[in-house]
């Protein structure tokens, strides 16, 4: 399946608005939980939540990236700096492991047509591509590894099967079934073009939006 994607730009908002749907992705969150205090979150849920995810995008932030199938969103990731997440400085268990700086890949959203078809591994591996064009240099997920099937809508920080053939390897683990895991790369290496490149190595064209 041919896959292009796009980093969240104010005139992509409208894909990412279909993508979510009427539920926000899920239970009106549209991808705020981390970025929000509980109680905010909670009061936020559907329009408020909303409004503040377009903001981010409106002002360019760019807070995740898109994958689009055929000019179709079908699928996003959530990535920024750590800092930006104030929900994972509240939690002991994904709490940093070191001083380095970091980029957080913190939500995946996948279309249900497009689901169990490698649609996470390849917009992980996009979500890395896209921190490293912005400077990072370590990007970091907390994906859960259940010890049995998991409801989709309770993966939503990505399994961690998908992290690994993304490329991540597991760096710390506090809980049985939740480890920290890491992109990397090394110390000196040239940084990337920030245009990113498909996987025959030719510069991505920017996906169609659909009419």
């Amino acid at each position: 399946m041919r896959l292009d994607f796009s980093p969240a730009t104010p005139e992509r908002w409208p894909d990412i608005e279909r993508l979510f749907g009427p539920r926000g992705a899920c239970a009106g969150c549209w991808c705020m939980w981390w970025r929000l205090p509980r109680s905010e979150w909670e009061a936020g849920k559907g329009p408020a939540n909303k409004k503040k995810m377009r903001a981010l995008v409106n002002a360019g932030r760019e807070p995740g990236v898109i994958a689009y199938a055929d000019g179709e969103p079908i699928g996003w990731c959530a990535v920024a700096p750590r800092e930006e997440y104030s929900g994972l400085s509240r939690s002991r268990v994904l709490a940093p492991i070191d001083d380095e700086p970091v980029w957080s890949v913190t939500c995946l959203f996948v279309a249900r047509a497009y689901r169990n078809q490698g649609v996470s591994t390849r917009l992980l591996a996009e979500a890395v591509r896209f921190a490293r064009s912005r400077g990072a240099r370590i990007v970091e997920g907390y994906p859960v590894e259940p010890a049995s099937r998991m409801a989709d809508s309770f993966a939503w920080t990505g399994l961690a099967s998908a992290f690994v053939s993304a490329g991540f390897r597991e760096a710390a683990r506090r809980s049985k079934t939740r480890p920290i895991m890491r992109a990397e790369r090394a110390s000196g290496a040239k940084r990337p073009s920030a245009r990113p490149r498909d996987e025959a190595g030719a510069r991505k064209r920017r996906p169609a939006r659909p009419r």
